[in-house]
């Protein structure tokens, strides 16, 4: 059972990785943001910042496992809105202050095992994703990519909304994302 201290620096550390970056997610930050005592950092994350990171990332990991299995059974294009309207959910909410703290760490990681992890990150989701397309009428053959442009376009699309402080980047990134997995699942649409 974890810790309630140990969840909420988890919990914060994925917070601060999505809103500020592998740099800023310090412990000093996590601290400060939980109000978890000093002394429980080495006792829960014995490894150090690179413990703590991965935890996050397993946090952020399974809830957004969550999130795309929630959509099993739907069809394509309903998977699709589905993960997109997680996105755009997260970037209202937080008035674009938040993105993904796997982007955080797979572009400033100095660590192979965290750029692994965040690569899982991504993989497990492109993964899950294409078997739901699959389920839901896109070809076998075209979900595995169709998969991957849902991953990397709605990353891109947060990436530009919060830099531009709008959802227009990221609604007009969706829109040719669900267009594309639309002609996917129709006849003869592969």
């Amino acid at each position: 059972m974890v810790s309630d201290a140990k969840a909420r620096m988890i919990e914060g550390a994925a917070r601060l990785l999505a809103e500020k970056g592998l740099q800023e997610t310090s412990f000093s930050e996590v601290l400060a943001l939980t109000g978890a005592p000093r002394g429980s950092i080495y006792h829960h994350f014995p490894g150090g910042k690179a413990s703590l990171v991965a935890q996050a990332l397993d946090l952020q990991r399974a809830r957004s496992i969550a999130v795309i299995e929630s959509a099993r059974g739907l069809p394509a294009v309903e998977v699709a809105a589905t993960f997109l309207g997680a996105w755009r959910r997260l970037l209202l909410a937080s008035h674009f202050t938040i993105g993904c703290s796997a982007v955080a760490v797979a572009v400033a990681a100095d660590s192979d095992d965290l750029l692994e992890q965040s690569g899982a990150v991504f993989r497990g989701w492109a993964d899950l994703l294409a078997e739901l397309l699959t389920l839901g009428g896109v070809p076998a053959d075209a979900a595995g990519g169709a998969a991957v442009t849902l991953v990397a376009g709605s990353e891109g699309g947060v990436i530009l909304s919060r830099a531009q402080s709008s959802i227009e980047p990221f609604e007009a990134v969706a829109g040719q994302l669900i267009a594309h997995v639309r002609a996917l699942s129709e006849p003869g649409g592969d």
